[in-house]
């Protein structure tokens, strides 16, 4: 009986022990493939996810929306104010600083003198010159005096000619009455008129002799008064030089330097001091009227195709905008810009001085019915780029291509890739290069 229990109770074990290893591996097996199952359903939902999108603070980018109507072209500029007139004070000729006057940023009259130099040698030409002119003076009233009398004792005798010549004639006339009355011979009348023709050819070489007399007089007292105006120019040519070492500003406006530009930008050059020489054409001086001021303007080369003179500006001191006119365009570019002087057309703010800096803006031409947004940054006019439009909602926005057309300061065409009503990114998105959407946050 034992026998058969113990046969029964391993016979038993085995029996669990067979059932148990299937179940096992059937529970197994189906854990594997609910596992690889699951795996697989894993791998292909997280292949199916998108990146999350990156974020951008809203409150950091501009942003503007695109609108249909007319639109102001205009060209945008730095520069500065500069003195319409400007006068350049130079040595007229050689001499050594004595005093100077004044300094720059005063306010001068054309009487105003700035400085003063000297001359020696100039001032002895000077006297020299007048002494000469004197002298020339004095001999013209000798000559007129020498001629006026030997003027005098011809007219004397060819009065005196005159007389005997109206004598001789009386007594012929007298002669030739006595010979028809038969008084006197025919011999004595014969002589009368041959005295009294030949006293009539010496009157008349005596009126022509007085006549070259008075010619030859007034040609000797030209010829004196001609050396004496030569003599006055030279007199007054010089006194002239003498006054113009006292150094006058010419104009009234401010004194902005005194000697010359370069050597002022020459640390190592000195200033103009008393005690100092210069050369005849040194520049002594700069004179600006400061109430007569014009805007020059550096437009860049691509923009000033489009500037063109008569177009209306606007200059922005910082202390008002003025109204005004391009009066010229630099015909050269320099270092990718052009000069554009701008004639202001309204008073000045104040404050307003040489070499004050200021923004200047032309307006090129106004356009009518055409799609325009604010000009993103980077944007060129005539060229195709991508920009950030943002979605409904406003919690994302999408990169899209965008052709532009003509453009402003702020302003640009838009030729295609938005409508109306969009609303875009102007600021700077390089840094989302990378991405075609983005999330506003």
């Amino acid at each position: 009986m034992a026998a058969g229990l113990h046969w029964y109770g391993i016979r038993g074990m085995d029996i669990q022990r067979t059932g148990v290893r299937k179940r096992k591996v059937i529970r197994g097996a189906v854990i594997a493939v609910v596992l690889l199952a699951a795996t697989g359903g894993i791998v292909y939902g997280v292949s199916r996810l998108q990146p999350a999108l990156p974020g951008v603070d809203a409150g950091t980018i501009w942003q503007d929306t695109v609108k249909r109507g007319p639109m102001l072209r205009q060209v945008h500029g730095l520069g500065s104010l500069v003195p319409e007139q400007v006068v350049w004070i130079s040595a007229v000729t050689d001499g050594r600083i004595e005093k100077i006057y004044f300094q720059p940023g005063t306010v001068v009259k054309p009487d105003t003198v700035l400085m003063e130099l000297s001359n020696p040698a100039l001032n002895e030409a000077m006297l020299g010159a007048e002494f000469d002119l004197k002298q020339a003076q004095a001999n013209l009233a000798d000559l007129t005096a020498t001629l006026e009398s030997t003027n005098f004792d011809k007219q004397a005798a060819a009065a005196q000619v005159a007389a005997d010549y109206k004598d001789a004639s009386l007594a012929a006339e007298r002669d030739r009455q006595l010979s028809k009355l038969g008084l006197i011979p025919e011999l004595d009348l014969k002589l009368s008129e041959n005295k009294a023709q030949e006293l009539e050819f010496r009157n008349k070489l005596e009126e022509q002799r007085l006549g070259i007399t008075k010619q030859s007089v007034e040609a000797q007292l030209n010829a004196q008064r001609v050396k004496i105006d030569q003599l006055k120019a030279v007199y007054e040519l010089k006194k002239q030089q003498v006054d113009q070492l006292r150094v006058r500003a010419g104009v009234n406006g401010v004194l902005q330097q005194l000697g010359n530009s370069a050597a002022t930008a020459n640390a190592s050059a000195p200033p103009l001091e008393p005690g100092q020489n210069v050369t005849a054409g040194s520049i002594l001086a700069k004179v600006a009227q400061q109430d007569k001021l014009k805007a020059q303007i550096k437009v860049t080369e691509t923009e000033a195709k489009d500037v063109a003179v008569g177009q209306q500006a606007s200059i922005d001191t910082r202390n008002g905008i003025i109204p005004g006119r391009v009066s010229r365009i630099d015909p050269a570019a320099v270092n990718g810009t052009v000069l554009v002087d701008v004639t202001l057309l309204g008073p000045l703010p104040p404050g307003a001085r040489p070499d004050l800096s200021v923004d200047g803006t032309i307006d090129i031409e106004r356009l009518n019915d055409v799609l325009y947004v604010g000009r993103p940054t980077s944007a060129q006019p005539n060229s195709s780029v991508t920009l950030f439009r943002i979605d409904p909602g406003g919690k994302t926005a999408t990169r899209v291509p965008v052709k532009l057309g003509r453009a402003s300061v702020s302003s640009i065409e838009v030729i295609e890739g938005l409508k109306q009503g969009d609303s875009i990114i102007l600021s700077d998105m390089s840094a989302q290069d990378g991405h075609d959407r983005i999330r506003l946050q």
